[in-house]
């Protein structure tokens, strides 16, 4: 019975200090929010905040666009129940920033003024293209709110200690999961349409500044209890794990060699190289970290920024290894996955015990897991309002403003446009969490990533660099990647037929890879290429004035 009660009274401090640590955050980002909104005054500071952002500060930003709670919680969930494999996420996420360094930022932010469609219409005819880009851009951001959203609703619970016969201030824990999605999407419509990018840029930094902070510190600590000899760290890691050797090889989880099936094999390898093509490609065609491009005065400090953002990623990346293996080492796999299977508790559940070893006991414990907590919460409030802001803006600047009033549409008629878009599709990603609680979060994060390197990167990559490129070209790629990518995934065994699937009980699945991105990426191109051939269209006066704004910035607003 001590022990009963020792545990209930851990249980209450926890939930107790992670409302009140979430609450403090929120309280500041909101106070931050509103000063920015006093800094709002034109469409540039709405949608680009003013360009006034330094290197590091853009840097800072992107990094906090970019660590979401999939970086934090999913890659060192992986590591931890599946090791050398589980790291391929980080090492993926990270090689991507160098593809968005060499072959977007400088001449995506000398080349546009808000939006991806800035560039894609600036030799093209505005309506359908701006439309097209609209459309993809709006789409890959709410598949990945929802993504956000539902992993919020899915946290609550762990992170109050709310299971299955419990329950908190009289909700059960399905009845807090919507609560906190309600409240998590509320607040993201706030700092969007009051702070615009100035408030939605600061929230970021302020949260890029505490994920890294705590994970350093839970790095440090994992690292000196095995007084640093990554060996032993490791050899743990592996014993624990229950998987032995296998833990430190590649081969448990991609690219697994099957005994006398040679099929299943290969398609096991297809699998590991086309998640890689989406994770690597999949950045540079995201529409809200291609929209924090714009947020600087020049080129020069875009690819500053994008050099800072490696940099600030990169290191987090190191700390996922200590904090996954630390995990799988001091948590144990049974422990992780009796939590959650898909190991997405296990930073938290490695704070708790760190907390219990360093800060004495169970209620020191409770303290690290609460301040992780808070972290966690502060990672999806970030990344949701980024994504929101992306998509307001494309529905505001390309559909309202240039396909709708076709370009006389004031400064302040868009930004209340936008404004209200950000409410829209706030609301449409808040409705459409609390029905897909039940999906698999991984399969609409792996969707957005897929979306994004099939119908936009295609479309930007051409527009900057083929000359003969036009308007049918840019409709081909967007329309067509878009469709390749989400049909693909749709009779794939992420949806159907499969034990893991959304829907395990039906089986209509003929596409054998989890990933589309090695068919859905090579088709976003070629449909690009055969739009643009069998239309006569070309501009090439405007190409070239495209490819001295984009290589040397004259004329960029």
């Amino acid at each position: 019975m001590p022990l009963l009660f020792a545990a209930e009274a851990s249980a209450s401090t926890s939930r107790t200090l992670t409302i009140t640590l979430f609450l403090v955050f929120v309280a500041i980002t909101l106070g931050i929010t509103i000063w920015a909104s006093r800094q709002t005054k034109t469409a540039t500071d709405f949608y680009a905040g003013g360009r006034q952002f330094s290197g590091f500060q853009n840097g800072m930003a992107i990094g906090g666009d970019y660590m979401s709670a999939a970086s934090f919680l999913g890659i060192a969930g992986l590591i931890a129940l599946y090791g050398y494999d589980g790291f391929l996420y980080s090492i993926g996420f990270l090689v991507a920033w160098l593809v968005a360094l060499l072959l977007v930022a400088e001449f995506l932010r000398n080349s546009g003024r808000y939006t991806m469609a800035d560039v894609l219409a600036f030799r093209m005819r505005q309506r359908p293209v701006r439309l097209a880009a609209s459309v993809s851009t709006v789409v890959v951001s709410i598949f990945y709110l929802i993504a956000q959203m539902v992993g919020a609703g899915a946290l609550v619970s762990l992170l109050l200690g709310i299971s299955a016969n419990q329950t908190f201030l009289g909700m059960n824990a399905g009845t807090a999961k919507t609560v906190t999605i309600i409240l998590v999407g509320a607040l993201m419509i706030v700092y969007v349409v009051v702070g615009g990018m100035k408030g939605t840029t600061y929230v970021q930094i302020v949260k890029a500044f505490m994920l890294m902070t705590g994970a350093l510190v839970m790095t440090v600590m994992v690292l000196a209890h095995y007084k640093f000899n990554l060996s032993e760290l490791l050899g743990d890691a592996a014993a624990q794990s229950g998987k032995g050797a296998a833990f430190l090889e590649p081969g448990l989880r991609y690219g697994v060699e099957t005994a006398g099936d040679a099929t299943k094999t290969f398609y096991s390898k297809m699998d590991l190289l086309s998640l890689g093509l989406a994770l690597v490609l999949g950045t540079a065609g995201l529409p809200h970290i291609l929209t924090r491009f714009y947020t600087v005065p020049t080129a020069r400090i875009a690819r500053k920024s994008v050099l800072w953002a490696i940099g600030i990623i990169g290191v987090f990346y190191l700390f996922t290894l200590a904090l996954g293996f630390g995990a799988a080492a001091l948590v144990g796999g049974k422990a992780i996955t009796a939590q959650d299977k898909a190991g997405n508790t296990a930073a938290p559940q490695l704070a708790q015990k760190l907390g219990i070893d360093y800060l004495g006991g169970e209620t020191g414990g409770a303290v690290l897991l609460a301040i992780i907590a808070a972290v966690a919460f502060a990672t999806i409030l970030a990344v949701v309002a980024g994504l929101t802001l992306a998509s307001s803006s494309s529905v505001a600047h390309d559909f309202y403003a240039n396909v709708m009033k076709r370009g006389e549409a004031s400064e302040r008629t868009e930004v209340n446009v936008a404004r209200i878009a950000a409410f829209v599709i706030g609301a449409i990603a808040i409705t459409l969490s609390i029905f897909a609680q039940s999906l698999n979060v991984a399969f609409l994060v792996a969707l957005a990533f897929a979306v994004a390197a099939s119908a936009n990167l295609p479309a930007v990559l051409y527009s900057l660099f083929w000359k003969r490129f036009n308007t049918s070209g840019a409709l081909w790629s967007i329309y067509g990647g878009l469709l390749a990518a989400v049909v693909l995934v749709f009779f794939s065994p992420v949806v159907s037929g499969s034990p893991t699937a959304m829907f395990p009980d039906q089986d209509w699945h003929w596409f054998p890879l989890s990933n589309p991105g090695i068919i859905s990426i090579p088709l976003g191109f070629f449909f690009g290429w055969l739009g643009t051939v069998l239309s006569k269209e070309t501009d090439e006066k405007k190409y070239a004035e495209l490819e001295v704004r984009s290589l040397t910035g004259h004329g960029a607003h």
